[in-house]
């Protein structure tokens, strides 16, 4: 829904895509992210990214849903990239695609912390010959209860 003083919805749908296909908000959110880095006293690209897998509840009629084991709930896996995200069942493997897209966007990155369901050979296997990562996995306390921030 727009505001009453918008264009017609029309006018709105033709230039958001445009300029989605023109990488036009790909390119505003890169030099705002390079823009507040340089603020904070840090390198306008960074070095290091967070691969997470995330469960989403789904409705009863809506999306693709499976077993979550580990939060034991009938959920939607997605990851996230940086700016990226992904709806799909075998999560691990849409990773090493997310970060070869930004490959280019982030020449310097190399470090990627990943919570454990990234564990084992597969991420790295994928992502080798793609660039020099480290990969370091970041695992969750077996008592934690609900959501807690992974030192």
């Amino acid at each position: 829904m727009l505001p009453n003083d918008s264009p017609p919805v029309s006018t709105v749908r033709y230039y958001f895509y445009g300029w989605s296909d023109d990488g036009i908000f790909e390119m505003i959110s890169h030099i705002l992210v390079a823009t507040a880095r340089d603020l904070h006293g840090k390198k306008s690209n960074p070095t290091a990214g967070v691969v997470d897998s995330q469960s989403i509840k789904t409705t009863e009629s809506g999306g693709v849903s499976e077993y979550d084991a580990v939060k034991k709930s009938k959920a939607a896996n997605a990851i996230s990239s940086l700016t990226r995200s992904a709806a799909w069942s075998d999560w691990w493997y849409i990773a090493p695609e997310v970060l070869k897209s930004i490959r280019g966007a982030y020449p310097d990155l190399r470090y990627i912390f990943a919570d454990s369901g990234y564990a084992g050979p597969k991420l790295r296997d994928a992502l080798e010959g793609v660039g020099n990562w480290t990969i370091q996995i970041v695992k969750r306390s077996d008592i934690a209860v609900g959501f807690e921030v992974i030192p």
